[in-house]
C-alpha cells in the first residue's frame, strides 16, 4: 500500500447506484434478521457512516450487509439508490478473498465452514502457504490447520462410503 493521504482507497470515496453491485461468492460472514433490522435503523439515524468496499467490477468485499439493506425503501429513498464506495484493486482472487477475511474477521464474527473453504481454496488453488494465510489474515498457525483440515471434512469422510447418512454432511 502506498503512503500518504491521498493514496488511500478511503480518499476515493465514490456514490455508486446499488444495481452497479453484486455479492461476491466467498463471503463467511453471516448475519441474524435483527442485526439487519439494527443496521437499517443505524443508517436511517445516522447516515452512511461507512463506505462499501468493491472491485472496479462492482464486486462486494466487504459490506454486502449494508448493500443488502440498501434495498430497503427507506433507504433507497435517502440516496435515490446510490451508496458510498470504496474501490481496491488487488490482482489476483486470492486478494480479494485475503481483503474480505481481514475486513470481517477485524469486526468479529464469521461462518466457520464457508472459512474453512475459503483457507482451503487459498492454498489448494491459489497457491499460498499456511503461513502466508497466517500472516495476511491473522491466524494462528493452528487455526490455519483446523480451518483446512475442516474444508475437506466432506470430501474425506463421505468417500467411498455408499449409503452414508446425509445427516452429517455440514450445512
Amino acid at each position: 500500500m502506498k503512503k500518504g493521504r491521498d493514496a488511500q482507497p478511503l480518499s476515493r470515496i465514490e456514490w455508486v447506484h446499488r444495481d452497479d453491485l453484486h455479492a461476491n461468492s466467498y463471503n463467511p460472514n453471516k448475519v441474524a434478521k435483527p442485526e439487519l433490522e439494527l443496521l437499517k435503523v443505524s443508517i436511517l439515524e445516522d447516515g452512511w457512516t461507512q463506505p462499501i468496499v468493491a472491485r472496479p467490477n462492482g464486486e462486494i468485499v466487504d459490506g454486502f450487509h449494508r448493500w443488502t439493506v440498501s434495498a430497503d425503501p427507506r433507504l433507497y429513498a435517502m440516496t435515490d439508490g446510490f451508496v458510498p464506495v470504496v474501490r481496491l484493486e488487488p490482482p489476483a482472487t486470492g486478494d480479494q478473498m485475503l481483503s474480505t477475511i481481514r475486513h470481517n474477521r477485524a469486526r468479529g464474527e464469521h461462518g466457520v465452514l464457508p472459512m474453512a473453504d475459503i483457507v482451503r481454496r487459498l492454498i489448494d488453488e491459489e497457491g499460498l502457504t499456511p503461513e502466508q494465510v497466517m500472516t495476511r489474515c491473522g491466524m494462528e498457525k493452528e487455526e490455519v490447520t483446523r480451518l483446512y483440515d475442516r474444508g475437506g471434512m466432506t470430501e474425506r469422510g463421505t468417500q467411498g462410503k455408499e449409503g452414508f447418512s446425509r445427516g452429517w454432511v455440514p450445512s
